[in-house]
């Protein structure tokens, strides 16, 4: 299974690198016209076993700053240039980058903040075991509609059901969800509030 995924997700992201790299063009400069630099936004966020790795998106926000030179929040200064760029996962396309370097998969949980590592059970950790993805079980179940529980229950239940069969499909529903914009927000948020941790959380993994 790890062989067979780790070759399907070179041969897919580098024919997607080759076959879209105008519309990567376009998009790179449309993101330097309209939000500035730089293009690309990189953040550390755990891999596989938590293992940190630079991830990478096109930008979708300003730098906008309140009074004290904090940043604003997420809704703020998420333009809707930006809005548009994540309502079709364009703001996504950089990752492929990621799949190649072997970071992440196309399929699996998605990679999440390194300040979240110590808030996760024992359960939840459990979607550390396999490298993240720029889809997933969760993705196509809810997305940001969903909590956080409802999330890291989809992604354990992938962590341990997982097959090629199961990537293929995941791919055409994501396919089907980005088309018809579904689960991009959570209430009266962006994407999603931030994890502060479950109730009763085990910690011990």
């Amino acid at each position: 299974m790890i062989g067979i995924k780790r070759s399907f997700d070179l041969l897919v992201s580098l024919a997607l690198l080759i076959f879209l790299s105008p519309i990567h063009i376009i998009l790179a400069c449309l993101v330097k016209k309209k939000l500035g630099s730089p293009i690309i936004f990189k953040q550390q966020r755990p891999g596989l076993n938590g293992k940190p790795f630079y991830f990478y998106k096109f930008r979708s926000m300003t730098d906008e700053k309140d009074d004290n030179g904090r940043l604003l929040p997420d809704g703020k200064r998420l333009t809707s240039f930006g809005k548009f760029l994540r309502k079709y996962s364009l703001d996504e396309f950089p990752q492929l980058i990621n799949v190649v370097k072997g970071d992440i998969s196309l399929v699996g949980p998605r990679p999440l903040l390194m300040e979240y590592l110590p808030l996760f059970t024992k359960e939840q950790y459990k979607r550390h075991q396999v490298r993240p993805g720029i889809t997933g079980w969760a993705q196509i179940n809810g997305r940001n509609s969903i909590t956080w529980e409802e999330k890291f229950k989809l992604d354990v239940w992938y962590v341990e059901n997982q097959s090629f069969l199961l990537d293929l499909k995941i791919l055409f529903l994501t396919i089907k969800k980005v088309i018809n914009s579904e689960g991009i927000k959570h209430g009266d948020h962006a994407t999603m509030p931030v994890f502060k941790g479950s109730l009763n959380n085990e910690k011990e993994y």
